[in-house]
């Protein structure tokens, strides 16, 4: 699941501003398209360290950045995208794309009804159990879920289920401590 690093307040305007654009095209599948390279240069960003620092390197003039951005994205990312990134160097921003990608997708999957959970569970589920599982939260949920399963086997059993900022803790060792405290509080003084 997504960081909190796309809940800059600056990034979600970049962000929400590019996909009323995107959404704004005539072209109906714009804003999906313009998701995906944004993933694909979110992944560059946090694969490779130095794209950031070259992208705001202060060192670097206006016009050299504009013609690096062009060298490097135009003919591979859509026009409007690119325009963006322009402006982004115009405003001085490269230094929030990570964010404002990881702000865009968020914004993009609510408007198209998606959400993405997170799954704990002690031992990885085959993939017919996670189908089930992702189709039992979507019905409870009425949502199309992105769910993304993780092993910690300190759980024991059960699942932990984060949605957004919620956390459901179905987890055996959650149930343990929980009979434990009240076991405590009953105990006699």
């Amino acid at each position: 699941m997504r960081t909190s690093d796309q809940n800059s307040p600056l990034a979600k305007t970049y962000a929400e501003a590019l996909l009323e654009l995107a959404v704004a095209q005539p072209d109906p599948g714009a804003a999906e398209m313009i998701g995906l390279q944004l993933a694909a240069i979110r992944k560059i960003v946090r694969e490779e360290p130095l794209v950031t620092p070259l992208l705001v390197d202060p060192a670097i003039g206006g016009l050299e950045r504009h013609q690096l951005l062009d060298r490097v994205f135009k003919g591979r990312v859509d026009e409007l995208l690119l325009k963006f990134l322009h402006v982004l160097a115009d405003k001085e921003r490269l230094n929030l794309l990570y964010s404002i990608c990881g702000a865009y997708q968020i914004m993009l999957d609510e408007r198209v009804g998606k959400v993405e959970v997170d799954m704990t569970v002690a031992s990885r589920l085959d993939p017919a159990a996670v189908e089930n599982v992702r189709q039992r939260i979507g019905a409870a949920l009425k949502r199309d879920v992105v769910l993304h399963q993780y092993v910690d086997e300190k759980i024991l059993g059960g699942l932990i289920l984060r949605v957004g900022d919620k956390l459901i803790d179905g987890s055996v060792q959650a149930q343990l401590t929980a009979m434990r405290e009240k076991f405590l509080a009953a105990r006699p003084v």
